[in-house]
């Protein structure tokens, strides 16, 4: 059995906009195995001040077998072949994936929301492709959120990579303790990127791969600094 398209997302109103033009959007996407209700009870956790306005939209990734699991079927961004995760990438998967960000990002902005104030974020798989898609969107976001994962397709980002984004601010948190992901792999991604000129706001935090209660706290600073911006 093939990939299986996902449901609708999952959306989170919270706060309201003093001014016209100052809601924002946040799409924020899970980790394998998960789904789109996984992070969906942490919008409250964060903290946002009350007349920030943000549509949280939690996806789904669509249902596909993954290798490393036997072959079982499961909510997942892209295939995982081996216990490396940059090894034998998916990037038939990853791209595919990228282009329902893009039309999770598109249907905000259809919705009057502009490119500039929709973050684009996520968990492990959810946290690589949302710094794959976000790189290469071709408007400026107003920042990308990476948790826990890393970059996928790195040899391809210097053809790729909008130069619209090349000062967006990027939140990379990773879990020094982390045996799926190690921290490594998330050293490695923030080198890259920096040495092309990116701005990264790196945080660790003692944690195997999971998201710890300073990084939520972390997180809800993040969001609210850069939409206020």
């Amino acid at each position: 059995m093939g990939e299986r398209a996902p449901p609708p997302p999952v959306i989170v109103e919270r706060g309201r906009a003093s001014r016209a033009g100052e809601a924002a959007a946040f799409v924020w996407l899970h980790g394998l195995g998960a789904d789109g209700h996984d992070f969906e009870a942490i919008v409250p956790e964060l903290n946002l001040p009350e007349d920030l306005s943000v549509r949280f939209v939690f996806p789904h990734a669509p249902v596909r077998p993954v290798t490393i699991n036997g072959g079982a079927q499961m909510r997942a961004w892209y295939d995982i072949t081996g216990r490396e995760a940059m090894g034998g990438e998916d990037e038939k998967g990853i791209r595919s994936s990228a282009r329902l960000i893009e039309d999770l990002v598109a249907a905000e902005k259809a919705r009057g929301i502009p490119a500039e104030r929709i973050l684009l974020g996520g968990f492990s798989q959810g946290g690589a492709m949302s710094l794959h898609a976000g790189l290469r969107h071709a408007e400026r976001l107003g920042g990308i959120m990476v948790l826990s994962a890393y970059l996928p397709l790195p040899a391809a980002l210097e053809a790729e990579a909008s130069p619209a984004n090349r000062e967006t601010p990027i939140l990379q948190c990773h879990g020094t303790f982390d045996p799926l992901l190690p921290l490594r792999l998330g050293e490695t991604t923030r080198r890259f990127l920096v040495e092309r000129g990116y701005e990264v706001d790196w945080r660790t935090y003692p944690m195997p791969h999971a998201v710890h209660p300073q990084e939520i706290a972390d997180i809800g600073a993040w969001t609210a600094r850069v939409l206020r911006k």
